[in-house]
């Protein structure tokens, strides 16, 4: 199979928690990172992750073709990893992943990228009640109208080190007597370890034959949300009551709860999340995946167990409970 030889990509949002396993994964193939951020001093300890010069920080808003363009000069493909999971002053959905992925496509396109990765969602719906999901397809929308041949990817859930969805609720599990099974618990979900959707992201990078694809990232396994909150407890050694919570007193507690990202501090969950759970989150049966990318999904009872002792009755070596 032939790849496109190693060169510069330039990765905005690098620094997230999927940033930082994609640059990882492009500077092991032999390629020059540039990764784009709004503060470039956060984002200092991705530089040992390639060799000496290997990775570069630059500063870049998003939101200022000026600074994209600058980010593109000279690079031979771009990842778009910019996004957020919830809306906060100066951080709206349309801002971080309509506008930007538009000025990113445009900024490609006039400089003659090789290869655009567009990194989006499972769920990415236009009719979606969820303002994330409208939002997500948008951007892939005006990503293809720009730039037809760019690759998109969907995850599911990622976990990982590091991951905002099992390790919030493993917290949540240290201070509180419930767990909400939000709807019943009943929404599925196919979780993707963070190194697989990262080494998605650099084959869809270095491969010609990808070009112009959509490839939907999920795990081998599929979880209810009721599954994984007893997988959380099992790993934690903690004995809780799941509680269902009904989508409309979820919403409820949503809004509520999203008031916190008003002051910075972010919500344990918001509306906008509730509305995105009254849909299942899998891998559409004809849909591409990570095998059609030469990638072996990584279990979940693999790699979580690595992670979650941290909050584990008893610590890091506390007898684990039998399976």
């Amino acid at each position: 199979m032939a790849v496109f030889g190693s060169g510069l990509v330039t990765v905005f949002g690098g620094s997230g928690f999927i940033g930082a396993q994609t640059v990882r994964a492009l500077a092991k193939k032999g390629w020059r990172i540039r990764v784009a951020v709004r503060n470039p001093v956060t984002a200092n300890e991705l530089q040992p992750l390639g060799d000496v010069g290997q990775i570069q920080l630059m500063r870049c808003d998003v939101t200022r073709p000026e600074d994209v363009a600058l980010a593109l000069r000279g690079a031979d493909a771009a990842v778009n990893l910019v996004g957020a999971l919830y809306e906060a002053p100066g951080r709206s959905f349309r801002k971080l992943h309509v506008e930007a992925a538009e000025i990113i496509a445009k900024a490609a396109r006039t400089a003659k990228i090789d290869r655009l990765v567009q990194v989006s969602a499972i769920g990415a719906d236009s009719h979606s009640p969820a303002a994330y999901a409208r939002s997500k397809a948008e951007a892939e929308i005006l990503t293809r109208r720009i730039r037809p041949d760019a690759v998109i990817l969907r995850p599911s859930i990622v976990f990982g080190m590091g991951d905002s969805f099992l390790n919030r609720f493993a917290s949540m599990a240290t201070w509180s007597p419930v767990l909400p099974l939000i709807g019943g618990g009943e929404t599925r979900f196919q979780p993707v370890y963070v190194g697989d959707a990262a080494e998605a992201i650099a084959q869809a990078v270095i491969r010609p034959d990808v070009a112009g694809q959509t490839y939907e990232l999920g795990g081998p396994a599929i979880y209810s949300f009721k599954e994984l909150m007893r997988f959380i407890l099992r790993e934690t050694n903690r004995d809780r009551l799941l509680l269902p919570l009904p989508f409309f007193v979820a919403r409820i507690v949503g809004s509520v709860a999203q008031i916190s990202a008003l002051v910075g501090v972010p919500p344990m969950l918001t509306r906008d999340q509730v509305l995105m759970l009254q849909a299942d989150n899998v891998v559409a049966p004809d849909a591409k995946g990570l095998a059609d990318l030469g990638i072996q999904g990584t279990g979940l009872e693999a790699i979580a167990p690595s992670y979650l002792w941290r909050y584990r009755v008893g610590g890091q070596f506390a007898e684990r409970p039998a399976l």
